[in-house]
């Protein structure tokens, strides 16, 4: 059709030659508005083609027979066959199914035999940090969502102060020109003064056309990455150089059957203000430099970093379900099927970005951030604990689990956790108190390592349904063995585990036979002074005591006491080397 017009004449060349031109020139600069058109024919290209291979052969069918029967047998084996596609792939979800059981196969996993200890907890949750920045900027300014990132060897929640989306001029002519920076081990986290960092962005997640993130990030794409990576979430760090970048994190589809999402390395959005050179850039080929996972290494700010987007982690997660086999999560089977358990009050599901200490889990498994899944029995009325499931936050092609139904632990999970508390402090108004984001606690205390959940207690307000940040929130820390819940001072992070052991330690002994563990060295110190005076006290006042039997009973109290000393000193050098052997693995 094209030929023949093209042959008619100069002007037909000329219309051609022009409409090729603006056709080619839509496709060049709007590729960022049809991409998700390409990458839904990426995802479900076998079911595509199928359909398509059926349908082309049944309309030929159709066409070539001049039987009515025969048209309608031909229009009702097509009818069946996409009813049953439909039923099969989308109503019980067996398309999921094969995807998931894909990432099962593709995944890395390795089981650890023990509990990694968390470290620099962090005390406010995800919602209650997002609120209190929406209540420091003004009308004009919104707040992208926080966070959990390592800056300067610290965790800290990150946002952006950018325009705000209700004022379309603005996203289309302001930058995005401060990041809060907020410290995540602070029950009172400030957002301002120096936590509110100027840094300017020509490139952010409220701005509109090729200054929107997205949109800039997807014009970076080669014609390849169009069809199999998107963005997903927007990370703001420092770089090796200390300066403010904006990271975007990537997910690469993989396969021909049933492709299914993986971590595709990230793309780096350096600062700086917008100009004619930038907006050139930005409408042509986009913004940013794309850094592969396995080049990744080779930029220390984002090893143990926080740049994997939850979408690849929770499916990763959720595929330990083929753990028994790829028939077992079939409902008639389901032994060890488990799913991730949401919290239908909680606003922040899982992954829970948490701090975790390998050191001691003989596994070569880095100590840093990690995104951490509790995973259940499929079944509503089961709330165990079945797996602990750690996967490298930076996007190392590993998974971490711990298999806490094999070793008969017992562990209450995550949707058990809100009834114990709410239980536990019957004199609060749960109505409008949710007890959220349950986070794991692990310690060595009294003996062993014990695992705990860390709960805080947030306000919703009933109009927006959003949460009501607190600086002194409500803390609870819930035992997942003996589901006694303690409530902590959220001021005092370092009594935590004086005041888990002075609840529990009498539960502990009654049902482990231990011995009485944790003490306070200075009162263990003035105890024993205490007792050294009364010793030498009674020891003057017998006269007739002789001088040999003063001298043993003094060196026995000598003994004594210099024997608890070394004991807390050796306890000290031992936690020092464990933090040593840890930095000298990095």
């Amino acid at each position: 059709m094209i030929k023949n017009y093209w042959n008619q004449g100069g002007k037909q060349k000329t219309i051609v030659i022009i409409l090729g031109l603006i056709v080619f020139g839509l496709l060049f600069f709007l590729r960022d508005d049809y991409q998700p058109l390409l990458l839904f024919f990426r995802k479900y290209i076998f079911v595509i083609l199928i359909s398509a291979i059926v349908l082309f052969f049944g309309l030929r069918k159709f066409r070539n027979s001049a039987s009515t029967g025969t048209r309608l047998g031909v229009l009702g084996l097509l009818l069946a066959f996409f009813g049953l596609l439909y039923a099969a792939g989308w109503h019980f979800q067996l398309y999921d199914y094969m995807r998931t059981y894909n990432v099962f196969n593709d995944l890395n996993k390795i089981e650890v035999d023990e509990l990694p200890l968390t470290q620099n907890e962090r005390i406010q949750p995800l919602r209650n940090i997002f609120s209190m920045a929406n209540e420091s900027v003004g009308e004009t300014k919104d707040v992208s969502l926080p966070h959990l990132v390592r800056i300067d060897d610290q965790n800290k929640w990150t946002m952006a102060i950018q325009p705000t989306e209700k004022y379309v001029w603005q996203g289309i002519s302001d930058n995005t020109e401060e990041v809060f920076s907020v410290s995540s081990t602070t029950p009172f986290p400030r957002f301002s003064n120096e936590n509110r960092i100027s840094a300017t962005f020509s490139i952010g997640e409220s701005l509109k056309f090729s200054r929107n993130t997205y949109n800039a990030v997807v014009q970076r794409f080669n014609p390849w990455m169009l069809f199999n990576y998107e963005p997903s979430d927007t990370f703001y760090m420092k770089n090796d150089s200390g300066q403010w970048v904006e990271v975007v994190s990537l997910i690469k589809w993989k396969g021909f059957f049933f492709p299914y999402p993986t971590f595709g390395g990230v793309m780096v959005i350096d600062n700086g203000a917008h100009d004619f050179n930038d907006y050139i850039e930005r409408v042509t080929i986009g913004k940013g430099t794309f850094i592969a996972p396995d080049q990744m290494k080779n930029h220390p700010y984002l090893t143990r970093q926080n740049t994997l987007s939850e979408k690849v982690s929770r499916l990763q997660a959720e595929s330990l379900k083929f753990l028994g086999g790829f028939s077992d999560p079939l409902p008639w089977n389901m032994e060890t099927a488990v799913k991730i358990p949401n919290l239908p009050d909680d606003q922040n599901q899982q992954p829970f970005v948490t701090d975790f200490d390998f050191s001691d889990s003989k596994s070569d498994a880095y100590s840093g951030l990690y995104h951490w899944f509790g995973l259940e029995p499929v079944g509503e009325e089961r709330t165990s604990l079945t797996f602990s499931v750690f996967v490298p936050a930076d996007g190392t092609n590993k998974l971490y689990y711990y298999d806490h139904a094999s070793k008969k632990q017992g562990y209450a999970g995550v949707s058990a956790m809100p009834l114990k508390v709410i239980e536990s402090r019957k004199e609060y108004d749960w109505s409008v108190n949710k007890p959220v984001e349950f986070r794991p606690y692990i310690k060595n205390i009294a003996g062993r390592k014990r695992m705990f959940f860390l709960g805080t207690i947030s306000s919703i307000k009933e109009e927006g349904s959003q949460f009501d940040g607190s600086a002194t929130p409500d803390l609870a820390l819930i035992d997942s063995e003996y589901r006694d819940v303690v409530w902590i001072d959220a001021k005092h992070p370092s009594q935590w585990e004086k005041s888990v052991y002075d609840q529990l330690n009498e539960a502990w002994r009654s049902s482990e036979g231990i011995e009485e563990f944790y003490f306070d060295e200075d009162k263990a110190t003035e105890a024993i002074v205490k007792d050294l005076n009364d010793q030498y006290m009674a020891i003057d006042s017998i006269t007739t005591l002789p001088n040999a039997t003063k001298t043993e009973s003094l060196e026995a109290l000598q003994r004594k006491y210099d024997s608890i000393l070394k004991e807390k000193e050796a306890s000290k050098i031992e936690s020092l080397k464990r933090k040593i052997d840890s930095l000298e693995g990095l």
